[in-house]
């Protein structure tokens, strides 16, 4: 299976007023380096798996009104624990939309799977990977 993968950065201060959660259930920030591929069983007819560019401005897209935001106050999230996990689907049903919709240009609704990982730091990260229908 062919892969490609875009990369992007975003900053947001989030709650996690869960007792699970211990110091997190406070407010405090994040840094994310989110990644996402895009997997196909063979190449479209210009010999890419997705185009590049049409994939890195809808992450950019997704990811602009949640940089620099209180997660806690955004009307989307209202009573949701946003752990990095719950993130990384949010992130992945947005760009699976996109593939549908044709915002990844006419091959993006020939991609078998995508894959979205948030690096929380250099030790930790989430990642949540789905088919495409």
């Amino acid at each position: 299976m062919f892969s490609v993968e875009v990369r992007e950065r975003i900053m947001i201060g989030h709650s996690l007023p869960d007792p699970f959660f211990g110091p997190a259930q406070n407010m405090h920030g994040a840094t994310f380096v989110v990644d996402v591929a895009f997997f196909r069983e063979t190449l479209t007819k210009q010999n890419v798996v997705v185009d590049i560019g049409a994939a890195l401005d809808v992450l950019n897209k997704t990811l602009k009104p949640l940089n620099y935001q209180n997660l806690d106050t955004l009307p989307q999230f209202s009573g949701v624990l946003t752990t990095t996990e719950f993130l990384c689907k949010y992130v992945f049903d947005a760009m699976a939309e996109a593939a549908k919709s044709g915002a990844l240009g006419q091959d993006g609704a020939g991609l078998a799977r995508i894959r979205v990982t948030l690096h929380e730091t250099d030790l930790a990260r989430a990642t949540y990977e789905g088919a495409l229908a």
